[in-house]
């Protein structure tokens, strides 16, 4: 068996897991897969999988994957430049979304599900309607590639992290930055709040 990346999402109930697989982990055929897609990526793993079904569309490697607050839909952010929406419960592409010039490294929904947040290795962070998959803002102010943007509880602030060692707050609203926080020495790959939403871990 081939040696692949890729994300498999475990149920074992009654737990939850999600795990990412890496070099030397041996690739599990899935006993459903998305007919019609034919995969050119060698050595690359480009599909996402939910149970025993394999969602292909991506042309690249998926770097994120986050499901919507009712668990309807799932998206994901791949270095085919694309995020994808999917209907949780069939595998089926919903819609693929364009607008970063380069790798999607990470996808966040709003607490009410309108809203999806999406960083880039092209150092912006962009906000599209969830619904459907129109363009709302584009963030800017990291100086290098956005690799993990999170908002907050309430909705109102996003948080994201960069390969530019910073930590940058956001009004979701205006789009306008509130502080940048620095402290780390190398590359911030993931931001979380709190569920009160008073505290940020990095």
């Amino acid at each position: 068996m081939k040696r692949v990346f890729g994300i498999f999402l475990i149920v074992l109930l009654p737990f939850l897991t999600l795990s990412v697989s890496g070099c030397g982990q041996d690739e599990v055929e899935s006993p459903i897969v998305e007919k019609g897609v034919v995969d050119t990526n060698d050595g690359i793993d480009d599909t996402l999988r939910i149970e025993n079904v394999t969602l292909k569309g991506h042309k690249d490697a998926v770097f994120s994957v986050a499901f919507s607050p009712d668990g309807k839909t799932l998206a994901s952010g791949s270095a085919d430049e694309t995020i994808r929406l999917w209907n949780a419960n069939t595998g089926k592409v919903i819609r693929t979304i364009i607008g970063h010039e380069w790798s999607v490294e990470s996808v966040a929904f709003s607490p009410d599900g309108n809203t999806l947040a999406s960083g880039s290795a092209d150092e912006t962070i962009r906000l599209w309607n969830a619904n459907t998959g129109k363009a709302i803002r584009t963030i800017i102010g990291h100086e290098w590639s956005v690799e993990s943007v999170v908002f907050s509880p309430d909705g109102n602030t996003l948080a994201s992290g960069s390969t530019d060692e910073t930590i940058r707050l956001w009004n979701v609203n205006t789009a306008e930055e509130i502080r940048t926080i620095t402290g780390h020495e190398s590359y911030i790959y993931s931001v979380a709040f709190s569920p009160d939403g008073n505290t940020l871990a990095s």
